[in-house]
């Protein structure tokens, strides 16, 4: 594993979108403090591109209208690549996250409905980011 995070957050977003932006923005502010990154790392795809679309399309859970989004991986020393982490409670409410929540993997997508708003908020961030890491040594 050497040089490589326990945990990976692929981002979904495209070129322009301010919403996207102000994701990216509150990924990178809360992965400058240490107990964050020590176990992760951040990959941003952008779905305008070739790599981007490739990887959009692999996550296989992030409605396309629903973007900016991510997904939260965790490296797999067998399989030598970084995994979705399933949801270990699918479909359950969650009064934070609410519909952004993802239903199959551990992850996040924009609620653009009216109790939504298409906002991602620092609170649902770290929130989903406490259940996907692991327990520090």
């Amino acid at each position: 594993m050497s040089d490589k995070k326990k945990m990976k957050i692929l981002v979904f977003g495209k070129t322009g979108c301010d919403k996207c932006k102000v994701l990216q923005s509150r990924l990178d502010d809360l992965l400058a403090r240490d107990e964050w990154r020590a176990q992760f790392e951040k990959e941003y795809c952008d779905v305008e591109t070739q790599e981007g679309i490739v990887a959009f399309c692999k996550a296989e859970c992030v409605n396309p209208q629903r973007i900016p989004a991510f997904v939260v991986q965790r490296w797999n020393p067998g399989t030598k690549r970084y995994e979705a982490l399933e949801n270990p409670a699918p479909g359950q409410a969650d009064p934070l996250c609410k519909q952004s929540r993802l239903y199959q993997f551990v992850g996040l997508q924009t609620d653009y409905s009216a109790a939504g708003r298409g906002v991602i908020t620092k609170a649902m961030i770290e929130s989903v980011l406490t259940g996907a890491r692991e327990p520090v040594s």
